[in-house]
């Protein structure tokens, strides 16, 4: 049997992992375009039609009034209003109309509606109307009102990321949170990576104890040491005369949360190290330092990159540990803060909405997508031991 032969067989057992793959993928992605499709159109469409209608237009009811009696002419008997629906919209079509809210699409487009008292309309797919009487329209007559029901073509803008990044502060606050993020990935890596070397290459009193301590450390709920650790910073900040509320505390707390796992995992992956190069090292005269800086880093980069990912994204999406830290005025305020503002004060415009959670989500996809490959290499260190 060829290669492609037995590629392409293949059993149940892997036909069913592919299909759950697929459900999972489909079930990320579809939300994900969701939001990508609404932010990119304007209120009226996503009032009246779903994301996945964007591509094939919508119908919306519109409301118009018909001309005055100044604008009226005299055809034979009857007195004729003419005029377009549709002057202010172009690109639209009108599918139907009618003359009550509760009924707006009582008529069909083309089709010459009776009014009773002498009176019909006729209203035409591109929107021009005639509205006629068999008597002179009365010059105290007010402009009939009528309804509309008009097809809208595909349109998109880029209008909401435009308000949303300038009038919203939602611009300000994706600074804030890339000047959180970036230190707060970056600082637990280092520290971590210095410790994962030394509780697995290192021989020193206590080791097991320190190994046991972190893997303890994991499952220790966030919130529980939450109030004591800021109890602990305000007063380091009232002793020193600092304000309390500045980046780099925020920095040194999801330092401070982020470790243990941060240490498990690469622990984990350097542990695994073939013991030959170490070693090799270490005859050759280098130092615990220079083995870790020439050897043991450069070959780690899978387990930095898997946690990088999970660090980044915890942070970027964290709301409680900036609030805590940083405060909610504005020149501190976090994306994921903001969003929760904008839901209590602009909880009905959906395309603003559905704009700032694109943003929020668009630079945790691209870290992800980036590094991903090297995501379950860094998972499954220390599975497997180098020979």
């Amino acid at each position: 049997m060829t290669t492609a032969a037995r590629y392409f067989k293949i059993g149940p057992a892997r036909l069913f992992v592919h299909f759950c793959v697929l459900v999972i993928v489909i079930v990320w992605l579809v939300p994900t375009l969701g939001i990508f499709v609404s932010a990119l159109r304007d209120r009226d469409q996503i009032t009246v039609s779903g994301w996945w209608t964007a591509f094939v237009g919508s119908t919306q009811t519109v409301a118009a009034r018909l001309g005055t009696p100044d604008q009226q002419k005299q055809e034979g008997d009857i007195y004729v209003i003419t005029g377009n629906v549709l002057a202010d919209q172009p690109g639209r079509s009108v599918k139907a109309f009618g003359v009550r809210v509760q009924q707006p699409s009582a008529f069909d487009a083309g089709q010459t509606a009776d009014l009773g008292d002498g009176e019909s309309l006729l209203v035409n797919s591109d929107g021009s109307y005639r509205y006629m009487k068999n008597a002179a329209f009365g010059a105290d007559e007010r402009p009939r009102r009528i309804y509309v029901a008009a097809s809208a073509p595909p349109e998109f803008t880029l209008a909401n990321y435009k308000t949303v990044l300038t009038s919203e502060g939602i611009g300000q606050s994706f600074i804030n949170s890339l000047t959180v993020t970036i230190p707060a990935t970056i600082i637990p890596i280092l520290i971590a990576a210095f410790a994962a070397y030394a509780l697995s290459w290192m021989e020193f009193p206590g080791r097991a104890l320190l190994i046991a301590l972190v893997v303890g450390l994991i499952v220790v709920p966030l919130q529980m040491s939450l109030i004591p650790l800021l109890r602990l910073y305000n007063e380091i900040g009232t002793a020193i005369g600092q304000p309390s509320k500045t980046y780099p505390g925020i920095w040194l707390a999801h330092t401070a949360f982020g470790m243990p796992l941060a240490i498990y995992l690469l622990r984990a992956y350097i542990a695994g190290l073939p013991k030959e190069i170490i070693e090799s090292a270490r005859v050759d005269g280098a130092s615990d330092f220079e083995i870790f800086t020439r050897i043991v880093l450069p070959l780690s980069f899978p387990a930095l990159a898997s946690f990088a990912i999970f660090q980044f994204l915890w942070v970027w999406n964290d709301l409680l540990v900036a609030m805590v830290f940083l405060g909610t005025d504005k020149d501190h305020l976090v994306l994921t803060g903001a969003l929760n503002a904008l839901l209590g004060s602009r909880g009905g415009n959906w395309e603003i909405l559905t704009a700032s959670a694109f943003v929020t989500i668009i630079i945790p996809l691209l870290v992800f997508f980036s590094l991903q490959r090297y995501l379950v290499r860094g998972l499954l260190a220390g599975s497997v031991k180098g020979g």
